[in-house]
Parts: structure tokens; C-alpha cells; sequence
């Protein structure tokens, strides 16, 4: 990961932004083929009212003076939770509890839902030898997957804006889930990949503005001045009782309580996840300069000579996107990340032949480190320099 780019991560980030919106569409689109006509009028009403309700409550620090700080910090913190609680309860209050509804299906009894299984163990050293070896392939496939996704989203969830680093807990987290994805193996359930921790969603609902008051001397006269810092409370608290909630809501009992979750509020909670990981995402800014008069863009840097190389880079980005989403629609999806895995090279080898250095430093960077490839090619080639003429002829003794 010492040589991913930003170029890598922000295709990453876009890539999972439009899966969240693809995969509400489809929950809607569901509803539309199995219910009645209000049923997916309902529908979309409840997923657009679960975004917006968490998207309003996501900004609740900005409400001073209404209510004390920790209420509004509570708000803000939880809002996708919230907005999940009261939408699941909605559809059962007056008229519209006689509305059919499409809903999570859920077991009754703890036990496998196949038909075919007994118990949730499976006898493996009873599997003949060509399942297993024939199993190596997709078990390297979701090996590369888990770790790129799980870096990747490690990478964007503690990128500059956040002012976080990332600590040594992320390689505990890793190595975990691979004892889940073993586990998960063994018991013959789905491998579960859970990324809340380390998903812009979460690095945002974290980030609290503070305000200071300083002393600045402007033309001999001392003003106060109010400046306000973002400061990411980093804690793993969420994740512990994420966790936890997961585990108890594998009992019977409380899956009764999932099996209420009409299916458009996870379509909206889709939509909440595709909007916060899209809104933070500089090829959304970057796309926008396309749509700007060249008299209105920003100033560039003087080693910059026009925006034609930053929309171009813009749209590349766009399409490998596009490309790349296709491709998980079709059998080949589970082979993606070898295609993001093969943009770090294409970066760091050829895009330096088709935009300019001053380019590339400005729209680009090392994505766990300071700096660019551009700088670190300057340094070598500054040490190179100086070292050339130590590097004169052996006088004949």
C-alpha cells in the first residue's frame, strides 16, 4: 500500500459510492415488480425520508444555540441510526399498517435457512480434493478483495481532512477479519466484511468543529480573532457495539424485531452511505470545474498551465469508474480489484508520460504518506546529480 495514490483511492471511493446507489435502486425496483403500486409509492417515499432525515440530523452541531452541545453531538454522531429507528416504525402507524410492504426476511429457529443442512458445521475433510483445489481460486480472489478493500477504506477514512493517522489497531482489524472469513468458511455462511470503522461515514459522524479565540496585532492594533478547527474524536467504541448489536440480533427473538425493517429504509440508508462517501470525494469537485466557466475556476498554481490536464485526468478517473462498476454487474465481478490493484502501477509508470509533472503533483498524492511521485522522482534525481561528480575517474597510481 506504500505506493497506492490518491488517484487509486478516489476511483475506490467513487467505485463503492455508486454500488450503494445501484444497490437502493435495485431494492426499489424489487418492490416495484413483487407489490402493489402504493406499496412502491411508499417505498420510495420511505428511502428518500431515511436520507433526508439522516442528512439533516447529520447536521446538528451547526444548530447553536438549540439544545445543549452533547444533545446536538448526539444527534449528529447517530443520525443514520436515528433516521433508520424511526422509518422502520413509520409504515405501522395508522393507515399505513393495512399497506403491504416488502420486508427483511428472517429465520425463525437458529439453524441453517438450506434445506439441505442440519447444523451450521461443515464436515470439510470430507470434500473431495477437486472442490478444494478448485476453492483456492476464489479464496485468493476474496483474499486480495478483503485486504484491498479493507486498506483502501483504512486510507480514506484517515486522509488529511481528518487530521487522523493511521494507528497499528487497523492491522489488528485485518488480521481479524481473516479469522472471521476462516471462521465463517468452517461454519458455511457467507464471509462478512464489516467496514463501518473505516469508512468516511464514520470518520465524518466523528468530526466536531471547535471554535478559539486569538490575540493577532493587525496595523499595531490587537483584535481577537475566531478561528474554528475540525478535530476527529478517534474511538472504537462504535465498532465494539456494532459488533455486539450484531451478535444479538442473531437470536430469534430480537431477528422478529429485523424481520419489522421495511426494505426502503435500507434502500435509503444506501442512499445516505452513497451521498456522505460521494460528498467528500474530490472527483465530484473536479467534475464540477467542467461544468464552470473558465472565467469563474480557481487560480492555478503557476506551474500549472491550464485546467485541460486536470479535466482529463478527471474523466479518466470517471470512466475507469464506469468500467470497472460494469464489470461487477457481470460473472467476472468478483476479479474488480485486480483491476484497482493494476491502477497503481498504470499511475506510477505511464500517466507521467501522458500529463505533466506540475499536473500530477497538483491533482495527485501519496496516499499514506506526504508528498508525490513527482517529488520523490525530483529528490532521487537531485541526490543522482550530486553524486555524479564524486563518481569521476580512479587516478593511476
Amino acid at each position: 500500500m506504500r505506493y497506492v495514490t490518491t488517484f487509486s483511492t478516489e476511483i475506490f471511493s467513487l467505485l463503492n459510492s455508486i454500488i450503494y446507489f445501484h444497490k437502493a435502486i435495485q431494492g426499489i425496483q424489487r418492490v416495484h415488480d413483487s407489490l402493489s403500486f402504493a406499496a412502491f409509492l411508499y417505498t420510495i417515499i420511505g428511502a428518500i425520508g431515511t436520507m433526508l432525515l439522516a442528512m439533516f440530523l447529520s447536521t446538528a452541531e451547526s444548530w447553536k444555540p438549540l439544545f445543549h452541545r452533547y444533545i446536538r453531538m448526539g444527534l449528529s454522531e447517530y443520525a443514520a441510526a436515528i433516521s433508520v429507528i424511526v422509518f422502520i416504525g413509520m409504515p405501522y402507524i395508522g393507515e399505513l399498517a393495512s399497506l403491504d410492504k416488502s420486508t427483511l426476511p428472517t429465520s425463525t429457529a437458529f439453524r441453517p435457512t438450506s434445506p439441505d443442512r442440519t447444523v451450521f458445521f461443515v464436515q470439510f475433510w470430507k470434500l473431495p480434493i477437486s472442490w478444494i483445489l478448485a476453492a483456492i481460486v476464489p479464496g485468493f480472489i476474496i483474499t486480495v478483495l478483503f485486504f484491498f478493500d479493507h486498506e483502501v477504506s483504512s486510507i480514506i477514512c484517515t486522509v488529511d481532512r481528518y487530521g487522523t493517522k493511521k494507528p497499528g489497531g487497523f492491522a489488528w482489524d485485518i488480521a481479524l477479519l481473516g479469522i472471521t472469513t476462516g471462521l465463517c468458511g468452517v461454519l458455511g455462511i457467507p464471509p462478512a466484511n464489516g467496514l463501518l470503522p473505516q469508512a468516511p461515514l464514520h470518520s465524518e459522524s466523528l468530526t466536531h468543529t471547535e471554535r478559539q479565540e486569538i490575540q493577532v496585532v493587525v496595523d499595531e492594533e490587537r483584535r481577537t480573532e475566531t478561528r474554528e478547527t475540525k478535530h476527529v474524536y478517534e474511538q472504537r467504541w462504535s465498532a465494539f457495539l456494532q459488533a455486539c448489536a450484531i451478535l444479538m440480533f442473531i437470536a430469534p427473538p430480537l431477528q422478529h424485531i429485523l424481520g419489522l425493517t421495511s426494505t426502503s429504509v435500507l434502500a435509503g440508508l444506501f442512499l445516505f452511505m452513497g451521498e456522505q462517501s460521494l460528498s467528500v470525494n474530490p472527483i465530484l469537485y473536479r467534475f464540477f470545474y467542467l461544468l464552470t466557466p473558465a472565467s469563474e475556476l480557481p487560480v492555478l498554481p503557476p506551474t500549472v498551465k491550464d485546467y485541460k490536464g486536470i479535466h482529463v485526468y478527471t474523466m479518466v478517473q470517471i470512466v475507469v469508474t464506469v468500467v470497472i462498476f460494469i464489470v461487477t454487474l457481470t460473472k467476472g465481478a468478483p476479479a474488480f480489484p485486480v483491476i484497482i490493484i493494476a491502477l497503481v502501477p498504470l499511475r506510477l509508470m505511464a500517466m507521467n508520460k501522458l500529463w505533466s509533472r506540475d499536473t500530477l503533483r497538483f491533482v495527485d498524492a501519496w496516499a499514506c504518506r506526504e508528498g508525490t511521485p513527482e517529488d520523490d522522482a525530483d529528490r532521487k534525481a537531485e541526490v543522482h546529480i550530486e553524486l555524479e561528480p564524486m563518481q569521476g575517474p580512479v587516478p593511476e597510481v
